[in-house]
């Protein structure tokens, strides 16, 4: 592989991260066109990294390839977040009944302290930061690479969610649930560990909208 070529790979995955974070966090909000000439220009790129990026977006589902159109960000559709968090709430807990055996008592403080900063958290982008790790930490010693890229893209599926939901009134939360993942590993009940887990992500997907303009944080319960 040549150096050009790894450098294209490099900034297409760094473009791709920073318009999945700005449409993750509602900057670029959903059907809005995704303007190749224009991100080109910002990145200082040329079109094939920027594509690479939107096809990685593709992947994610953050992004829809339009026929002589070209990419928009897809809608945001609750029906599809209900699937992202049962399809979590299986893999999430398969990944976790696998890394359980190789959790150490660091990885478990790390994991505690994290979720600690999360409650300590003073706006809702520092708080799913925080979440993420925290899933991150107890999830990654499962070993499965393929599996772990899967629950990544499903939690950006979810963390787009959880900004439109909170993305006028925040409200810090403790989150039980994760104290009680944590206590329960400790203690070797992995069932118990996995079961919290799976409830504890597939909560969007249990609740009904009270109507087609409710707001979005009386339609769902955010988890505690």
């Amino acid at each position: 592989m040549t150096q050009s070529k790894t450098n294209e790979e490099t900034l297409s995955e760094r473009i791709a991260r920073v318009l999945a974070d700005r449409i993750i966090s509602g900057v670029i909000g959903p059907g809005a066109r995704l303007r190749q000439d224009h991100v080109a220009a910002e990145f200082g790129a040329s079109h094939v990294p920027v594509r690479e990026a939107f096809r990685a977006l593709q992947t994610q589902g953050l992004a829809e390839n339009e026929p002589w159109r070209g990419f928009r960000v897809t809608e945001f559709d609750i029906a599809e977040l209900r699937e992202v968090a049962e399809m979590r709430a299986s893999l999430e807990s398969l990944a976790l009944r696998h890394a359980a055996p190789n959790l150490t008592r660091s990885i478990l403080q790390q994991a505690e302290a994290v979720s600690r900063s999360g409650e300590r958290a003073g706006n809702v982008r520092d708080w799913e930061a925080a979440n993420r790790r925290f899933h991150s930490l107890i999830l990654a010693p499962c070993g499965m690479p393929r599996l772990l890229r899967t629950i990544d893209d499903l939690q950006a599926a979810s963390a787009r969610f959880l900004f439109a939901a909170w993305r006028s009134d925040w409200e810090a939360r403790t989150d039980h649930d994760h104290r009680a993942i944590l206590t329960a590993l400790r203690e070797g009940q992995t069932e118990f560990a996995c079961s919290t887990l799976a409830r504890h992500v597939g909560w969007i997907g249990k609740r009904k909208p009270a109507s087609k303009n409710a707001d979005l944080r009386d339609t769902y319960e955010i988890p505690g």
